[in-house]
């Protein structure tokens, strides 16, 4: 289950790094040519920072605090501030009617909760 454990956070962090670092790098107007970010129109454009911000942290709090052993309850609270962060996006994705993207939030929920279970409850540092 460690496995299972470290393999799920890893791909989190990377997928969260690169989203979060997206929305760090590119202006709102970028952002929001994408098909897949038309969301971003509804927030303005330090909120979408913000939001790029929390991920490239709750991608770092995923991995680092365990990895080097130092205060390693910071990976199930990253888990749970990102699963906080899928649910989240989720409700905006539905108002919106973007079905697709619902599913992606609902599945990364899915891993975060996983992650969270796993590293607050029976399998903890």
């Amino acid at each position: 289950m460690n496995v299972a454990l470290w393999s799920v956070a890893a791909l989190l962090a990377l997928v969260f790094l690169a989203a979060g670092a997206a929305k760090l790098a590119q202006p709102k107007e970028k952002l929001t040519a994408s098909p897949s970010m038309g969301w971003a129109e509804e927030f303005s454009p330090r909120m979408i920072k913000a939001i790029g911000l929390l991920e490239v942290l709750a991608a770092i709090g995923l991995i680092l605090p365990a990895a080097v052993d130092i205060a390693p309850i910071l990976v199930p609270l990253a888990a749970t501030g990102l699963a906080l962060t899928m649910f989240g996006a989720a409700i905006t994705h539905s108002r919106r009617k973007e079905a697709q993207s619902v599913v992606v939030n609902v599945i990364l929920l899915a891993l975060t909760v996983f992650v969270a279970w796993g590293r607050f409850g029976p399998h903890s540092f």
